[in-house]
């Protein structure tokens, strides 16, 4: 870049727009010569007369009238780039599309308060909800996501991220399966019965079957489904059993239909791995403050939800 000067772009943007040297050079606070010897320079730069003599004016030729557009945008790029950065922050005239990528659980539990919240702050700002096939990075480096949220990947290591909470899964069958009615749900018992598992990849195991395998036991998968909410609807009208993180169950604004609708959650008889929820993003949108405004409304969203997910387990009424 040693033999450009941004400086000329400037000049040539007020030259076309002016069409006039004397114009341009007051514009610019140059004098008269000073603009002759810009546009001069303009010429050699381009390989184009850009301006030249229709008796006494001056009039555009027909490659720099095809480009004036072209360069006026370019100025106003450049400046933007090269300007300080406003740090000021109007929510209420804040008018863009935040594209979040997450799973069906949190949309059931968290997206309601967080849409409310969005709303409530940046009226003219929009939420696109993405669906969570897999943990690929990709969009986020492209700059197709704003927000991840969920189970923190290790194919990027780049990637920012911010705790939001932790969770840990629950037992889930309809409220009068057999289960309930003899005895305590010792680990035997659990794997006697046929379950539904979720995953988004299809797999028929996951961590509650490794912590069986621990024990020396295995279960019967029956169904797989890609949600969460799809297991619970198929535990609802069945014997089988399913297992869904807490917040599936409580403090989400759906908790009081779930409740209403015959299931009932106990807690499992053995130990699974804590799931930590966090939301990633790109280190290109550390320092937008509209970003950041959205990730510190995310992380006080879903601290406000926790408490009501933190009491000690019990069945479901």
């Amino acid at each position: 870049m040693s033999t450009v000067d941004l400086n000329l772009l400037a000049a040539l943007d007020v030259l076309l727009d002016e069409g006039s040297v004397t114009g341009a050079a007051r514009r610019l606070g140059l004098s008269t010569s000073a603009m002759s010897r810009t546009l001069a320079r303009l010429r050699a730069a381009t390989g184009d007369p850009l301006l030249v003599r229709a008796g006494r004016h001056l009039v555009v030729t027909p490659y720099a009238a095809e480009m004036r557009d072209h360069v006026h945008d370019l100025t106003r790029t450049v400046q933007a780039v090269l300007r300080p950065r406003v740090q000021n922050l109007d929510l209420h005239t804040l008018d863009r599309t935040f594209v979040l990528r997450t799973n069906e659980g949190f949309l059931d539990s968290l997206a309601p308060p967080l849409v409310a919240a969005v709303m409530k702050e940046a009226p003219r700002a929009r939420l696109l909800f993405t669906p969570k096939p897999d943990k690929d990075a990709l969009p986020l480096r492209e700059g197709k996501l704003d927000l991840e949220i969920g189970v923190r990947g290790t194919s990027a290591p780049e990637i920012r991220s911010r705790l939001l909470f932790r969770d840990t899964f629950v037992g889930v069958a309809r409220a009068d399966h057999p289960i309930f009615g003899e005895g305590d749900i010792t680990d035997e018992r659990y794997a006697a019965y046929h379950h539904v598992a979720t995953s988004r990849r299809g797999a028929f195991s996951g961590p509650v079957d490794a912590a069986l395998e621990q024990k020396g036991l295995h279960r019967t998968v029956s169904v797989v489904v890609p949600g969460f909410p799809d297991a619970l609807q198929i535990v609802r009208h069945s014997d089988l059993l399913t297992h869904v993180p807490q917040s599936c169950l409580t403090g989400s604004p759906a908790c009081d239909a779930t409740k209403s609708a015959g299931l009932r959650a106990f807690t499992l008889p053995f130990s699974t791995p804590e799931i930590v929820i966090s939301a990633m993003w790109h280190p290109r949108m550390e320092a937008d403050p509209a970003h950041r405004w959205l990730r510190d409304t995310v992380q006080a969203v879903c601290r406000a939800m926790r408490p009501r997910q933190r009491p000690p387990l019990t069945d479901l009424p």
